[in-house]
């Protein structure tokens, strides 16, 4: 939850629809009014008010590594949270362990 608290897009990758897909689930954090400053000053900024978006998304698993992932991509599912407890919720009711989400960068999530 740190990572999300300092605004950080959190990704794991789950099994695909069908084969030849690659399929990832991420927790985008919403901004918050500080944000801003803290950005100018090269920080970020540690909230615990964030809201979130939590998106599944499935792609052509030949185009992934390419500048056109997005052709064949499939949003699959997508909801709002309004805070952690709801988060974790959803987290729960879509079968995800929070724990095994990684930061976007080291996966191969191609957004």
């Amino acid at each position: 939850m740190s990572a999300l608290r300092l605004g950080r897009r959190l990704v794991v990758e789950v099994p695909a629809t069908d084969p030849g897909r690659r399929a990832f689930v991420d927790i985008t954090p919403g901004k918050v009014e500080v944000d801003a400053p803290a950005r100018g000053e090269r920080r970020a900024h540690r909230s615990a008010a964030r809201s979130f978006r939590i998106e599944h998304w499935d792609y052509d698993a030949e185009l992934i590594d390419g500048f056109d992932y997005d052709i064949g991509a499939r949003l699959l599912r997508s909801v709002a949270a309004a805070d952690e407890s709801e988060l974790l919720t959803i987290l729960r009711d879509w079968r995800l362990d929070p724990s095994s989400f990684l930061y976007a960068w080291d996966t191969a999530d191609p957004r």
